[in-house]
């Protein structure tokens, strides 16, 4: 029973930060960008600060039929992606005189690259574990 109360109160959790971390992700776009005149380049920043957080949400809305030790992992990497992309996006990492666009470029490519990468490893060694 604590099990399951767990993993429903990481999914639930993971719910949560996927909406704080795209709104919030959002809203620092939108400051570093607030001087940019161009609506197509702030629409495709947009695309691309949202898209990882589209896709953390697609997998958790499939994550239904995946085994246990994958959702969790899932959860936990809604979680670290999302605290990573406000830290960065805050400003914390970067430097003086550096383009804001830069971090907003980098950080979406990072959390695909970690999504994609860490979920199917998770995958795979569910299933030989199972087998």
């Amino acid at each position: 029973m604590k099990k399951i109360f767990n993993l429903n109160f990481l999914r639930a959790m993971a719910l949560i930060l996927i909406s704080i971390g795209a709104v919030g992700s959002l809203g620092f776009m939108l400051n570093a960008g607030h001087n940019q005149k161009s609506i197509i380049l702030i629409t495709l920043f947009t695309f691309w600060v949202l898209s990882p957080f589209i896709g953390l949400l697609i997998a958790y809305k499939i994550s239904k039929r995946w085994k246990v030790l994958t959702r969790v992992t899932l959860y936990w990497m809604i979680l670290v992606i999302t605290l990573g992309s406000l830290i960065s996006y805050s400003g914390a990492f970067s430097r003086l005189g550096a383009k804001p666009a830069f971090i907003f470029l980098v950080v979406p490519l990072i959390s695909w690259l970690l999504i994609m990468t860490v979920i199917p490893i998770v995958i795979r060694l569910s299933a030989n574990k199972a087998s």
